[in-house]
């Protein structure tokens, strides 16, 4: 089942080192298999407000988002991200094919209330 890695980053600066870190991703993806599905374009907001922009790249399931995450190739650029952007990271899995939110609410119907 597909996974995501999605980034909501603020106060981003076009510092040189995200520069090198823009030139460099892709090739710590590729060996994972991840791919950029948005990669930051001013978002339209709807509701609420959104500071900042939005990075989400597919990955054929959460153990390669994680081994991307974690590999030496990714970790030696991270601080050039890191460094000069402020930003939170987070991995979710997808739902599956003819995936049914009345079911999630059945299910959490059923379950005791706190």
């Amino acid at each position: 089942m597909p996974a995501y890695g999605f980034a909501h980053l603020r106060d981003r600066r076009h510092h040189p080192d995200i520069l090198e870190y823009l030139e460099r991703i892709q090739g710590t993806l590729d060996p994972f298999h991840g791919r950029f599905l948005a990669h930051g374009p001013p978002a339209e907001v709807v509701e609420g407000s959104w500071p900042g922009s939005m990075v989400l790249i597919e990955f054929p399931g959460l153990a390669e988002a994680r081994a991307w995450y974690a590999s030496p190739a990714y970790q030696e650029i991270l601080r050039l991200r890191t460094d000069h952007i402020e930003g939170d990271v987070v991995f979710i899995e997808g739902v599956e094919p003819g995936y049914a939110p009345s079911e999630r609410a059945a299910k959490l119907r059923a379950e005791p209330t706190r």
